[in-house]
């Protein structure tokens, strides 16, 4: 599945949308393979591969950075919306050691423990505290799509954001990236264009 792009944290002002409908279960939507678990719980592929999911921490910077290396053009267009080419060391950090007040993230990690265990999926939260809004940021690796890895990376946030009493969850996805834009629907979400920007589709779900 192509996610939303994991980029730096630069806010956008969120445009007004239409009231979302209450979201459906994801694993009824999308037949996931896996259930949600509890933070630091491994979970069991359909295919027999496992991950652990978990909050991400400072030192997952080289792991991070490893994933990216991974990324294929297209897919770092798809996730980034802009040509990267290299992630560096001083936005990965930036990335892993989050300030808990308006940042979150999980990470989905081959269970390996140690520095050489590597990442396959990462979401993250950026709150604004002064409109109760977060925004979005999801990723997984292309090789491990099609296991409902998505629609488990996004019930989490979902999750946390309703935790901390937030009112909304919203995005910006590529027009062209349907399987994102599937997904987000399936879970309630509302979609509308960017002013000024056809290509990209602002995704909310009213929580």
């Amino acid at each position: 599945m192509n996610a939303v792009p994991l980029r730096d944290p630069v806010p956008f002002p969120p445009p007004p949308g239409a009231a979302s409908r209450p979201p459906a279960p994801a694993r009824e939507r999308y037949g996931a393979a896996v259930a949600l678990p509890p933070p630091g719980e491994r979970v069991t592929l359909a295919d027999g591969r496992r991950l652990k999911l978990r909050p991400v921490q400072a030192p997952d910077v080289a792991a991070l950075q490893r994933l990216f290396a991974r990324l294929t053009p297209g897919e770092i267009r798809m996730r980034f919306m802009h040509s990267v080419t290299v992630l560096p060391e001083v936005l990965a950090r930036r990335m892993t050691d989050l300030d808990s007040g308006c940042e979150l993230a999980w990470v989905l990690m081959d269970p390996a423990d140690g520095a050489h265990a590597e990442m396959r999926g990462v979401a993250r939260l950026y709150i604004d505290l002064a409109t109760a809004a977060a925004e979005f940021a999801l990723l997984v690796e292309q090789v491990y799509t099609g296991q409902g890895l998505g629609a488990l990376l996004m019930t989490q946030l979902i999750r946390a954001c309703r935790e901390r009493g937030l009112d909304e969850l919203w995005g910006h996805v590529l027009a062209e990236n349907h399987a994102m834009l599937d997904l987000c629907a399936g879970l309630g979400f509302t979609r509308m264009s960017v002013p000024g920007d056809p290509g990209v589709m602002h995704v909310r779900l009213a929580l």
